[in-house]
């Protein structure tokens, strides 16, 4: 099974990225399954109904989240409403659902704690979905969007879930790492898929209004950049039979 993780998009940029790259990659790739992050579909921040629609209808099968996923308040009663849209599943009482299972493939969005929110504990989180679900015994096919803000954390995440889900995929930084890798007992492991936004950007926000804050310590109100748009995203090819990770690569593409 082959299966793109691609990282958080970002604004109407992202979109558009996403709607012009993603159907000629799954042809050309024989892709089976698409994830992508969407919590900043929407203006930079956060999703909606209809961004969400955007990129289902673009050929994404699955949407992951993370800290932004409640920005847009008119998101909320959707998420128990079938949309294929994940929050994490260590928040402790939240609407949605923090995992599903699609076809023989099992997904699963977690959140880190270390400069981030405070949530309950995304290691224990893991464990209890993968016993309650029978996935420890038996895993199959899982794939784990871990999103958080420090490296630590997710290489710890890697090694405490290797061997017991197919991929840990991070997300959060919109900086994409150079260290796919399968780790030895057959995760696939990368620590930062990336973004799908603006190049000439600060991790996708008008550089300018990045800069003022950053040197008069005052709020700027943040924008969506502009200009070429870079999809980063990883492949990774799962052996459906074992759950074992095959092979994992990064697939990154310039819209054109």
């Amino acid at each position: 099974m082959r299966i793109l993780m691609i990282g958080d998009i970002i604004g109407k940029p992202g979109r558009r990225a996403i709607r012009n790259l993603v159907p000629a990659l799954r042809e050309e790739h024989s892709i089976d399954l698409v994830i992508a992050n969407g919590e900043n579909t929407a203006g930079g921040f956060g999703i909606t109904r209809e961004t969400a629609y955007e990129l289902l209808e673009s050929g994404v099968d699955i949407l992951t989240s993370g800290n932004h996923i409640w920005d847009q308040k008119e998101i909320i009663p959707h998420m128990d409403e079938g949309l294929p849209l994940l929050r994490p599943a260590n928040y402790p009482d939240a609407p949605g659902h923090g995992y599903m299972i699609q076809g023989d493939v099992m997904i699963v969005n977690l959140m880190g704690r270390v400069f981030m929110p405070t949530l309950d504990c995304p290691f224990r989180t893991a464990s209890r979905l993968l016993k309650e679900t029978g996935r420890e015994t038996e895993p199959g096919v899982i794939i784990v969007d871990f999103h958080a803000e420090a490296t630590s954390e997710k290489q710890a995440m890697g090694w405490y879930l290797d061997g017991r889900v197919s991929a840990v995929l991070g997300t959060h930084t919109h900086v994409g790492t150079v260290d796919t890798r399968i780790l030895p007992k057959g995760t696939a492991y990368v620590t930062d898929v990336g973004m799908t936004g603006p190049v000439d950007s600060v991790i996708g926000s008008e550089t300018g209004a990045v800069l003022d804050r950053f040197l008069t310590g005052l709020p700027q109100r943040l924008t969506v950049a502009g200009g070429p748009v870079l999809m980063n995203s990883v492949l990774v090819e799962v052996d459906s039979s074992s759950g074992k990770a095959v092979s994992i690569e990064r697939l990154d593409r310039m819209e054109t």
